[in-house]
């Protein structure tokens, strides 16, 4: 269906693509992995026409493309559904599958009757539940709006979909449903190229998987001809033993944080566990099991309806505000970069220090000259890449902005640092970056719990690991007994052997 041929695409400073050429077969769902910055983002685009520029061919069902823009993609049968959805909430759900192709009648009025009798149409020949064309977009869930997309592309007649970590908001139920509606696309005949940072999806759902690495091809391979530490190593360029740093840290006997039977309506129920100095504790769980609803509330963003902490031997029933949290050591990094952790109309120099000016100033005023100094000190230490200081944070890229949010957290000096989801968006040298700074702080004597939705990130970092499911704590393994296949069991329902 689409032959890749000699592509190259270069931005200034950065060879995004260089000599990529692979096939990708019809009516397949074929996987493209790779790190950060491994070139998947610019192969999108230009299938998708986003970038017109770029040098090599493109040829799809026989004959020669060169896209001029994304309608003229749609119009020649390729789809994207990005991560972020490019749903129109304000508009009814008829309104968004016919977006940019409304249908009129005489004289230029729409012709509504035929907008909701073909989504109607479309929607039953995909869904097992039809919803109704009328409804508003923004009242749908995530999962919801994904389909709509899945069903504009379906009116465009599309014979390639490309799927942009499309599981990444979604709960492990609608996953499943995700990969039902695939497999019937796929029966039907659509190609699909299905994008993603997880690998256990990317074996579950795809028939053969292309690697890139460093903006080149590294592989193409049938699925059931290789398995997941080969698909990691080509990706990464080590053995799988490479990945993560030795831990040599020993774990404390004084407990740092102890959580005792907490619970919030609808969101966990009952969770209790202790964080020792010295120790990385990891929370593995689906999405939606509720590992970030309860280090949030151990952040003071949101309080418990029961149960309480004990943290410095003193019994707290809740963190009233984050400010109450940080104040007394707690420090946390938000899965939500630029939702909760970023202000984007600030510099990178602001966003790093702001919640520690107090510790930066002489009395009432900030002292620039240190915060410079602190500054430029984790700009060395995390590798940010930046013009200077002054620069808005809105104009790096989005793992610089990540590694900014991380060196905000460690400026704080707390005793307590909950990373959620640290390394997202961060390629795989930075990674193995903030994995020996959390080893470091280990050394230190502070407690670290830690949130990942890779197993195997959290199996590597971790000293323990806590799985939850539906809300609750169901299972403890210890380092030495966390093996993937049990751990995952575990967390979709079943016990670990």
């Amino acid at each position: 269906m689409i032959s890749i041929s000699h592509i190259s695409k270069a931005f200034p400073g950065v060879q995004a693509l260089d000599d990529v050429s692979f096939d990708i077969q019809t009516g397949k769902v074929h996987g493209i992995v790779g790190e950060n910055g491994a070139g998947k983002s610019t192969l999108i685009k230009i299938l998708s026409g986003i970038y017109t520029e770029y040098q090599g061919e493109i040829i799809i069902d026989g004959e020669p493309v060169r896209f001029s823009s994304v309608h003229d993609a749609q119009n020649k049968g390729v789809t994207t559904i990005f991560q972020e959805l490019t749903i129109v909430k304000g508009l009814s759900i008829a309104e968004n599958i016919f977006l940019g192709r409304e249908p009129a009648k005489t004289f230029g009025a729409l012709n509504w009757e035929y907008m909701y009798d073909k989504s109607k149409e479309v929607m039953a020949s995909l869904l097992e539940d039809s919803l109704d064309p009328r409804k508003k977009v923004e009242n749908l869930s995530v999962a919801s709006q994904q389909l709509i997309e899945i069903c504009k592309a379906q009116m465009l007649k599309a014979k390639i979909m490309i799927m942009d970590e499309p599981t990444s908001s979604l709960t492990s139920n609608e996953v499943v449903n995700l990969f039902k509606l695939i497999h019937k696309l796929r029966n039907q005949g659509m190609t699909i190229l299905y994008v993603s940072h997880k690998i256990e999806e990317i074996f579950e759902i795809c028939d053969s998987i292309t690697v890139f690495r460093d903006g080149r091809h590294i592989d193409t391979m049938e699925k059931d001809h290789t398995n997941s530490n080969e698909v990691i190593s080509k990706m990464v360029g080590r053995s799988m033993d490479m990945l993560y740093p030795p831990r040599a840290v020993t774990k404390k006997d004084e407990k740092v944080l102890s959580v005792d039977n907490i619970s919030r309506k609808d969101e966990y129920e009952e969770v209790s566990f202790d964080l020792y100095r010295g120790e990385i504790v990891g929370f593995a769980g689906l999405i939606g099991a509720g590992r970030t609803e309860v280090v949030k509330t151990l952040f003071g963003a949101t309080q418990p309806d029961s149960g309480s902490f004990i943290l410095n031997g003193k019994t707290i029933h809740s963190f009233l505000h984050p400010h109450y949290a940080l104040s007394r050591g707690i420090a946390y990094l938000s899965e939500d970069r630029k939702g909760e952790g970023l202000m984007l109309d600030l510099s990178i120099r602001e966003n790093m220090t702001i919640s520690v000016l107090k510790k930066l100033s002489n009395w009432i005023f900030v002292d620039e000259r240190k915060v410079t100094q602190r500054v430029e000190e984790f700009r060395k230490k995390l590798k940010i890449k930046m013009v200077d200081e002054d620069q808005s944070i809105e104009n790096i890229s989005g793992g610089n902005q990540q590694k900014v949010v991380v060196a905000r957290l460690l400026l704080t000096e707390a005793d307590i640092f909950i990373f959620d989801e640290p390394t997202r968006g961060i390629d795989v040298g930075a990674k193995y970056e903030i994995y020996k700074i959390m080893d470091d702080l280990t050394k230190a004597g502070k407690g670290i719990i830690f949130i990942s939705s890779e197993l195997p990130e959290v199996i590597g970092v971790s000293d323990r690991i806590l799985c939850m499911r539906e809300g609750k704590l169901v299972e403890e393994f210890t380092r030495e007994d966390a093996h993937p296949e049990a751990i995952m069991k575990v967390l979709t329902g079943g016990e670990a052997s």
